[in-house]
């Protein structure tokens, strides 16, 4: 299956290499091709639950790289292609991406203009339930407008964490005296 194109429409490609990196219990979260001089560049961003390491981004990346090289998918000329995972700064767009990050503090924007910042505590395929301030709220997705992960820099404890637990009563010049920074 040959396509001779100087343009690879987004879809097309996202179609391709989605059975790809599957095959490594991996979602492709994105790709996308952007103009890089003369060169051209393929960002693959992909992920799944209990996050990724380095080998399988290597991993994924050599089977990409084969199917690309059988296929002319990406058309003619140069391209540079990167494979990551998507971080933490990603808006928490599809449900697999809130239950990646159970327990984190999320602030939210809801259609409706309100906001709330909470820690999320459990995840349905259409809500979210989060900790505010000691109090359940929960959050339907369909209401959501933007939802972004919060760093923490003196994130509290969880079971699942190291038995280390941060100086909760250090403030430093990046955040507040709990540890939040709020991005935007």
């Amino acid at each position: 299956m040959s396509r001779k194109t100087d343009h690879t429409d987004t879809t097309s490609l996202e179609n391709f290499l989605r059975p790809i990196v599957a095959q490594f219990g991996c979602d492709l979260e994105d790709a996308e091709i952007a103009q890089a001089g003369k060169r051209r560049l393929l960002r693959v961003l992909i992920d799944r639950d209990g996050g990724i390491s380095l080998d399988d981004v290597a991993e994924v990346t050599r089977a990409i790289s084969k199917a690309l090289d059988a296929d002319d998918i990406m058309g003619g000329g140069a391209y540079t292609m990167e494979v990551s995972s998507p971080g933490v700064d990603r808006p928490l767009t599809q449900p697999r991406h809130w239950r990646r990050n159970l327990t984190r503090l999320v602030a939210v924007t809801m259609i409706s203009g309100d906001k709330v910042t909470g820690r999320i505590t459990t995840v349905s395929d259409e809500t979210a339930e989060l900790d505010v301030k000691g109090r359940t709220r929960t959050v339907t997705f369909a209401d959501v407008a933007k939802a972004k992960i919060q760093i923490e820099f003196n994130r509290p404890a969880t079971k699942d964490d190291d038995e280390e637990t941060p100086d909760e009563n250090v403030e430093d010049d990046a955040g507040a005296a709990d540890g939040t920074v709020e991005e935007n």
